[in-house]
């Protein structure tokens, strides 16, 4: 098999992989922010790296709802209990991403900031 199918083939089989992810190197880790913690500085690409694969404008993998706008995320925040879902140890089987790893503290930590903070978006 020539290396461009190989890699067509591999690309394509990406895109069906579950919300699950065991490989916590893959995770993405943020640095602690200073001053106000706001969606779209700090929290929308938390949400966009991590949540989105399944919490998409059409939820997949059984996802309840969409994380895809200000709005859907700080509803989870408020309502849906985003902040206790993430926070959950390993093997839990509560914990989002859904099937772990646990996200890292200080990603956690910013989350919690921009709840603290307000749930600013700007």
């Amino acid at each position: 098999m020539n290396p461009k199918t190989l890699f067509a083939i591999s690309s394509l089989a990406s895109i069906f992989v579950s919300c699950a992810n065991d490989d916590p190197s893959t995770l993405i880790d943020s640095t602690p922010i200073n001053g106000l913690a706001t969606y779209n500085q700090n929290v929308k690409s938390i949400i966009d790296n991590n949540c989105v694969v399944c919490h998409a404008a059409v939820p997949k993998n059984g996802a309840p709802m969409s994380l895809v706008t200000y709005e859907q995320v700080k509803n989870a925040v408020l309502n849906r209990g985003l902040l206790t879902r993430i926070s959950l140890e390993n093997g839990d089987s509560s914990l989002m991403p859904q099937g772990g790893p646990r996200l890292p503290q200080t990603t956690i930590d910013i989350v919690n900031k921009w709840n603290q903070d307000g749930l600013l978006e700007k």
